[in-house]
C-alpha cells in the first residue's frame, strides 16, 4: 500500500491531538482531530471521518494537568475516558503520551504508517 490513509486522532484533553494533527498535515496527510471525548455518540469518530487509521492518544490525569493548567477536574477526565471507550477498542494505534514529547508521538505514528502502509 502506498496511498496515504485518512487519519483520525482521538483522546482525552491535553493528550496531544491537535499538535499531532498539525504535524501530520504539514507532511501532507489527511488528518482530523475528532472531539470524541465531548460526544455521547460512541462511534462519532467513524461517522464523521470514515478513517483508514484511528490513532488513540492517551494521557493520565496527572500529566494532563501539568500540560494544561486550566484542565477540568479529575471526574471530567474519567468521563472522557468512558466516552472514548469505543474508539480505544477500535483504534489501530494506541499511544500512551505521558512519557513522550510531541516529536516522539509523531515518530511513533510515522513509524506505524511506514510499517502498516508502506509510507516513507
Amino acid at each position: 500500500m502506498n496511498a496515504r490513509p485518512v487519519i483520525a486522532v482521538v483522546g482525552p484533553c491535553a493528550s496531544g491531538k491537535s499538535t499531532l494533527v498539525a504535524a501530520l498535515r504539514e507532511r501532507d496527510f489527511t488528518a482530523h482531530h475528532v472531539a470524541q471525548e465531548h460526544s455521547y455518540v460512541p462511534d462519532m469518530w467513524r461517522q464523521m471521518v470514515h478513517p483508514d487509521v484511528l490513532v488513540y492518544l492517551d494521557v493520565s490525569y496527572r500529566v494532563a494537568r501539568r500540560r494544561r493548567r486550566t484542565l477540568q477536574q479529575e471526574e471530567w477526565h474519567a468521563v472522557q475516558g468512558r466516552r472514548l471507550k469505543h474508539a480505544r477498542a477500535h483504534c489501530h494505534l494506541y499511544i500512551d503520551t505521558d512519557p513522550l514529547n510531541p516529536w516522539q508521538i509523531l515518530e511513533r505514528v510515522l513509524s506505524f504508517l511506514q510499517v502498516e502502509w508502506g509510507i516513507r
